[in-house]
């Protein structure tokens, strides 16, 4: 999960980085130099990349001797579910912004075209977040774009448009229509 999340972090980086994105403006801003664009969204996806990492050490490793010393070695598993717990909810959070980052890419990139399964997720994505112009409060932004990735409603977004499900196990298991 952890290693997931610094692999979306570093797409965000690069988008972001001008140096990187191949012609597209710092920050993925319109008006670089004056508003700062997802430069904020950047550093919020890695600070919860950074706390994931740190998350990701394993529990096992500090076992304390309880019960009057009756039990000397203690799982520490309940604390390991808990932060999986908070981990796959920083993750869901990472995700969205690449996906607000990627998005906001993709659209300053026009007219060139994406592939329609791209676009019928960006298209979901704009029934709640619209594309960044000038600077705006993100968090309320970054709340929708993660609850998309945590319900899990992109992936049906790809099906719609595409002649054959590419995720048939999720399917098989009802959680796509």
């Amino acid at each position: 999960m952890s290693e997931i999340g610094a692999i979306s972090e570093r797409r965000i980086a690069t988008l972001v980085d001008p140096t990187l994105n191949f012609g597209l403006p710092p920050f993925l801003t319109p008006e670089p130099g004056v508003n700062s664009g997802f430069m904020i969204a950047e550093v919020t996806a890695a600070a919860l990349y950074a706390e994931n990492k740190q998350r990701a050490s394993a529990c096992s490793i500090d076992s304390t001797p309880t019960s009057a010393n009756q039990e000397d070695h203690v799982s520490m598993a309940a604390h390991a579910a808990r932060r999986l717990s908070d981990m796959a909810d920083n993750l869901a959070s990472i995700l969205g912004i690449e996906l607000l980052v990627a998005a906001q890419g993709i659209g300053l990139r026009l007219p060139h075209a994406t592939s329609p399964a791209l676009a019928a997720v960006i298209a979901v994505l704009r029934e709640q977040v619209p594309a960044l112009g000038v600077d705006r409060y993100m968090a309320d932004d970054i709340a929708k774009a993660t609850a998309l990735v945590a319900v899990g409603a992109l992936p049906a977004a790809v099906i719609s448009v595409l002649k054959n499900n590419p995720f048939p196990i999720l399917a098989g298991k009802d959680h796509l229509s």
